[in-house]
């Protein structure tokens, strides 16, 4: 149907013919979507127009003298989008010049014939004072305004009303657009995320076409602008799958129910109702994606517009335009600035692979979002990591899954741009998949980070943090594929793992987790726990208490990430019931204890006896600084393999590495030797700190000397990495060691005054502390366990508190992962034996008070 027959339809036809050609409109199979809704549209002016032009003598005028009164078309039908059961929102504006009952009388020659029509009607009658004033106190009125399209009459009157209404919201922007921004969060905070609900408000809720008509308003502002990019085509999907369902349903509905999902699917000849929630999803995040950016940058905005003045005032003049913007760094080549996390001047994606990981952590980390001109740089430049992924970008993978709750915004910020499937392909299988089981709040893309979320509350309970973390990001990653999701999920994980550069060891771990993520929770309410046969099957199938250990953590989890209706105390207490008889039937099989294998020292390495014999010739500390790991420095002297491994089997027995196998190292090779004495560790750890190298494992030991020559000596192994910048050097580290060693530098204050001046960011509040006695850890010394969140100065700390208790630390083994550190501490009381029960749990309580305090 062309315009010309829309026209000549409806001009002399009255209601009938308009209700028949709007009949005829709605079932025309080659048309739909924008063309649709735009004919609806034109074929709905010319019937009101009609109208209008009928009832215009009431007003005391003649049919060409339309001036004084117009007829407007506000909201969706002002922007010339009717879909098949919208409403009509009209507004009926005049000067004030004609006879108040004349407007009244075509006011009802207008409206009576569109309820005659069984069509709902949103109307109003005002002068332009009365139109800005009510805008100016109700912001859906002035939002509606902002789309005014004049229809019939007086075209002046409607143009000044419009240029006035834009003039006003434009002014009034700093006030109005917050309290827009409010009415979208407590929309969105009632009506959930439209991008997972299974039976989503496609107008309503999070990412629905509300928000597109809240950008359009922000936009209209000239404050900001939303990214355009995939957002008209986001919005119109939206509006093709409403334009379906009014179809389907014949009602005037935005909620997308589930009995209704498989008739719209075939309105739209998509293949089912899964693929057109995933279209929905897809459009919805694109939406929402482009409401969070749009909203910081008004936010930025505003902002800078209230802190102008003072500027102007302390600079002087017009200095302020002018003022630096001050880039608080967060990590290599990436930087705070202004609330968002962008990349530093000097950073060059094309040459740095791991940057978009780096930068995503550091963003989780300190709970600020990514820039949106960062990711679209980084998507654009970067090129893909080699297989195996590097170790660096491993742990910062590890360090953005245990951010906790900033992880979402991250993860979300990365994948707008397509970065995700890139690091992990197959992560398209699930992206945007529905789960039609009412148990699951969300998609399985969005259930797999938000398990992540919840993983990293629990990262405490566990002895290798970094594998919980991947196990939750993984654990369904086979939905999507035929059969049982284990079973698929498994292969896919062991796949995903080795590509990550996990050892075999640990690939076997991580496949395992996947493949009985549902083991516990299952045996522990389907089964008997009382037969034997039950736990002794699950001892079986998960093979070690480390692994079990991690299992445990990743069913509850999984569980809350599901919803609420998947996790009780009830539940809980079953699964630990069995967990503890679990653990009961591996300790009788395992023998003795992890423990006493860890204790077991490695030869010294050439390189290390000649730093002890220097230490030994001079009396001072002797440092090894080695930019590349290799031969007996970094592998066969106890580094980052069987240091940071031997400590994972004693604490959780899930981390040893294969057989021959080294992962590859994270860092550089720093190697300290000096003589025996007090307050070793706390010293280099801080000099460490001061110099801004973060720890990643350590290794702490008594070496034995050469034949014929006297006196103790302490070895240090460390593999250590700048936050950013470069290396300092060997001989700056050791003369700060020397003054810490004898007091001239008081490590604490320099490290409190840096805090103080450059207070570090967290997102979101780490799981506290836990400090731990392991019983039966070593038959010659205690052992003290601690597992905390990583920060700059944490060794320092732990180190001051042991000395602070009297003990001496006969060994050590710190092994950082992602985010997290796991620490050994091996002690002994002054007469080199093994602490009291009683006194051991005081170290403890005492180094945890230390690192909460």
């Amino acid at each position: 149907m062309t315009s010309v027959e829309v026209r000549n339809e409806t001009e002399d036809s009255g209601p009938s013919g308009y209700a028949a050609a709007r009949l005829r409109l709605l079932q025309e199979e080659a048309r739909s979507g924008p063309p649709r809704r735009s004919a609806l549209a034109e074929l709905t002016d010319g019937w009101l127009t009609g109208l209008f032009g009928a009832g215009v003598t009431d007003v005391g005028a003649g049919p060409g003298e339309l001036r004084g009164v117009s007829l407007i078309a506000v909201g969706g039908y002002g922007r010339g989008e009717l879909s098949p059961r919208s409403d009509l929102d009209l507004l009926l504006l005049h000067d004030g010049g004609a006879d108040a009952a004349a407007i009244a009388s075509l006011a009802d020659r207008i409206w009576y014939p569109v309820w005659d029509l069984g069509l709902a009607l949103d109307h109003s009658v005002r002068t332009p004072g009365e139109a800005r004033k009510t805008a100016a106190d109700d912001l859906k009125v002035q939002l509606g305004l902002l789309d005014a399209r004049h229809i019939a009459g007086d075209l002046g009157l409607t143009a000044a009303m419009r240029t006035s209404v834009l003039a006003d919201w434009r002014n009034q922007a700093p006030k109005r657009l917050p309290e827009l921004r409010e009415l979208c969060e407590e929309r969105a905070a009632r009506q959930g995320e439209l991008s997972h609900l299974l039976e989503p408000d496609l107008k309503e809720a999070r990412g629905g076409l509300r928000d597109a008509t809240a950008l359009r308003a922000v936009a209209a502002s000239w404050l900001a602008d939303a990214p355009r990019e995939g957002l008209a085509e986001a919005r119109r999907a939206l509006l093709d799958v409403r334009d379906a369902l009014h179809l389907a349903t014949g009602r005037a509905t935005d909620r997308l129910t589930l009995q209704e999902q498989d008739q719209v699917a075939a309105e739209l000849g998509l293949l089912d109702a899964d693929t057109l929630l995933r279209q929905v999803y897809e459009a919805a995040r694109t939406i929402a994606y482009a409401g969070d950016v749009t909203w910081r940058e008004v936010g930025r905005v505003l902002r800078a517009r209230r802190a102008r003045p003072r500027l102007r005032g302390l600079l002087g003049g017009g200095k302020a335009a002018g003022a630096a913007v001050e880039r608080s760094p967060l990590a290599e080549g990436v930087v705070e600035q202004d609330g968002e996390v962008v990349l530093a001047r000097a950073a060059r994606p094309e040459r740095d692979p791991v940057l978009p990981l780096r930068a995503a952590a550091a963003a989780a980390q300190a709970g600020l979002p990514l820039s949106l001109h960062a990711v679209r740089r980084m998507a654009a430049a970067t090129r893909p990591l080699p297989t195996p992924w590097p170790a660096e970008a491993r742990e910062q993978l590890v360090t953005l899954l245990g951010a906790g709750r900033p992880t979402v915004q991250v993860w979300e910020a990365l994948e707008a741009e397509g970065l995700i499937t890139r690091l992990l392909p197959d992560w398209e299988r699930v992206r945007c998949r529905p789960q039609r089981n009412a148990v699951h709040t969300w998609t399985v893309d969005r259930h797999l980070v938000e398990t992540a979320v919840r993983a990293a509350e629990l990262t405490r309970r566990v002895g290798r943090p970094d594998l919980l973390l991947v196990a939750a990001l993984l654990h369904d990653i086979g939905k999507g594929w035929p059969g049982d999701h284990s079973v698929a999920g498994e292969i896919i994980a062991r796949d995903v793992a080795a590509r990550i550069g996990f050892d075999r060891a640990d690939v076997a771990v991580l496949a395992c987790l996947v493949r009985h993520h549902l083991l516990l929770i299952e045996t522990a309410t389907r089964r008997d726990l009382d037969d034997p046969v039950t736990v002794k099957s699950v001892a079986e199938a998960v093979g070690s208490t480390g692994t079990l250990e991690l299992l445990h953590a990743l069913t509850e989890a999984d569980a809350l990430a599901t919803g609420p209706a998947a996790w009780s105390s009830w539940r809980g207490s079953l699964v630990a019931d069995l967990v503890k008889r679990v653990a009961a039937e591996l300790a009788g099989d395992a023998g003795s204890g992890a423990g006493a294998l860890a204790e077991r020292d490695a030869p010294a390495s050439a390189e290390q006896e000649r730093l002890a014999v220097e230490a030994v010739r001079t009396g001072a500390p002797v440092l090894g600084l080695r930019a590349e790991a290799g031969g007996s420095a970094s592998g066969e002297g106890g580094g980052s393999g069987s240091g940071a491994d031997a400590h994972a089997d004693a604490g959780s027995g899930a981390g040893a590495a294969g057989a021959g196998e080294q992962p590859e190292p994270l860092g550089v090779e720093l190697l300290v030797a000096l003589p025996e004495q007090g307050g070793v560790l706390p010293a280099v750890a801080g000099v460490l700190a001061l110099h801004r190298l973060a720890v990643r494992t350590a290794e702490l030991r008594a070496l034995e000397l050469p034949e014929g020559m006297s006196g103790s000596v302490l070895m240090l192994q460390w593999r250590v990495a700048a936050e950013y910048g470069s290396l300092p050097q060997a001989a700056r580290l050791r003369a700060d060691l020397v003054r810490a060693l004898d007091g001239s530098l008081d490590i604490a204050a320099r490290l409190a005054e840096r805090d103080a001046a450059y207070p570090r960011r967290r997102g979101t509040v780490a799981p506290p502390p836990r400090v731990t006695v392991a019983s039966e850890g070593s038959r010659r010394a205690t052992v003290i366990e601690v597992r905390a969140q990583d920060a700059p100065g944490l060794l320092h700390r732990i180190g001051r508190a042991l000395e602070a208790a009297g003990v001496r630390v006969r060994s050590a083994h710190v092994s950082t992962l992602g985010s997290n550190a796991v620490d050994a501490f091996y002690v002994t009381g002054e007469d080199g034996a093994p602490l009291t029960g009683e006194r051991a749990a005081g170290v403890a309580r005492g180094v945890e008070a230390a690192l909460r305090g």
